[in-house]
């Protein structure tokens, strides 16, 4: 299959009067079993804010906390002069093809932030959706997190299921002050006709945390990235935790990068990749130039049947006494630990499921328990070939 995007293809303009919707429930049913595999249950009340795109529109947004400020990106640049310190900041517009159609067409995205000290109690929840035949769509988003303040994030992208052929372009900026505290949870549910090219950066500044999560379960025809962080502050830490699943027909090229740039830093890059057919390549760079600094990059992947996974971890420094490590292994499920489990009274395809459900496992991602649910759901279609 070809990994190549033709941007002519897709049509980045017409949709951006969309009417708003003011309840997210009452969008059609099948779309909302579309988003809960994305992430977001519109009928989930317990949330700090939420928005949501549709092709070129942003038709919802709102904030249910003081100092948690949430709109649209063509609102913030003109409130904010266009936002001066963080547009096209930490992003070349000029990187690649994606960045510049970026820029020259864009369709929208959300400015979230959160004020300085504010310690947002509930998940924010965003969502990013294509419907129609042929749509593009092109977004930039920026999340900011002032001094103090903490966040958690859960974003999910999402095509109708009777989407074709589209192609989603996503450009992100995060921004993590002085002791501030982002999580951010990024769930994607394409289709097998979706092309999907994310651009994303972020910089993390003096006691500053992120963790990044990523979850890709379902087809996606192809999707590239390579998200990178910048630990430039003293103290800061980060983490990309990611759970990637390649069905028939998807190809995904994706990969972190960390970049130790101040003393007393510390990051992680934990990758789970496995293939049921498709192909992914899973990069991982952790890069260090100030002492003392701590790095680990861990790259796994499984073979379910048939597929292509091929791991590229790298470690970069000039720096002796910078601790960086790496773990990287592919394979296939071992038969003596399906034997194990049988022995226990499981059969064949409960002790491959077993395993699977282990090796890809979110607990560590602080989910909220409804989504834990849907993902499990989707876990245990995969030896039965349901993959939603």
């Amino acid at each position: 299959m070809s990994t190549s995007v033709n941007l002519s293809k897709y049509s980045f303009t017409g949709g951006e009067q969309a009417d708003p919707i003011e309840d997210l429930s009452r969008l059609p049913s099948e779309d909302q079993q579309r988003l809960v595999y994305a992430g977001i249950d519109v009928n989930d009340t317990n949330v700090g804010g939420a928005f949501m795109q549709l092709n070129h529109a942003g038709v919802h947004c709102h904030s249910q906390q003081e100092g948690l400020e949430i709109m649209g990106i063509q609102q913030a640049l003109q409130q904010f002069d266009g936002l001066p310190n963080y547009y096209w900041k930490l992003l070349s517009p000029d990187k690649d093809e994606f960045t510049k159609m970026a820029q020259q067409h864009l369709n929208g995205g959300y400015f979230i932030r959160a004020r300085k000290g504010v310690k947002v109690q509930k998940p924010v929840q965003s969502c990013m959706f294509i419907k129609g035949q042929g749509a593009g769509q092109s977004i930039h988003n920026i999340v900011v997190v002032e001094e103090g303040a903490e966040m958690h994030i859960l974003g999910g992208c999402s095509s109708a299921h009777n989407a074709k052929e589209t192609a989603h372009l996503g450009i992100t900026e995060y921004y993590v002050e002085k002791g501030g505290k982002l999580t951010f949870t990024m769930i994607h549910n394409w289709n097998e006709s979706t092309a999907v090219r994310p651009r994303s950066c972020g910089v993390i500044e003096e006691g500053g945390v992120f963790c990044n999560n990523y979850i890709l379960l379902n087809r996606v025809d192809n999707l590239q990235m390579y998200p990178t962080l910048r630990l430039n502050g003293r103290g800061a830490v980060a983490r990309f935790n990611s759970i990637i699943v390649t069905p028939t027909g998807s190809h995904v090229d994706s990969g972190n990068r960390l970049e130790l740039n101040a003393p007393d830093t510390r990051g992680e890059i934990i990758s789970r990749t496995l293939t049921t057919g498709g192909t992914i390549i899973n990069r991982g760079c952790i890069t260090a130039s100030a002492l003392p600094a701590k790095g680990h990059l861990e790259c796994k992947g499984l073979i379910l049947g048939g597929g292509h996974i091929h791991a590229i971890p790298e470690l970069e420094t000039h720096l002796a006494g910078v601790e960086l490590s790496h773990e990287a292994a592919v394979g296939k499920i071992a038969q003596e630990e399906i034997e194990y489990l049988m022995a226990r009274g499981l059969d064949e395809d409960e002790a491959t499921s077993t395993i699977v459900r282990g090796f890809l496992n979110v607990d560590i991602m602080g989910l909220p328990q409804q989504l834990k649910k849907a993902i499990d759901k989707q876990i245990n279609a995969l030896n039965s070939g349901n993959v939603m």
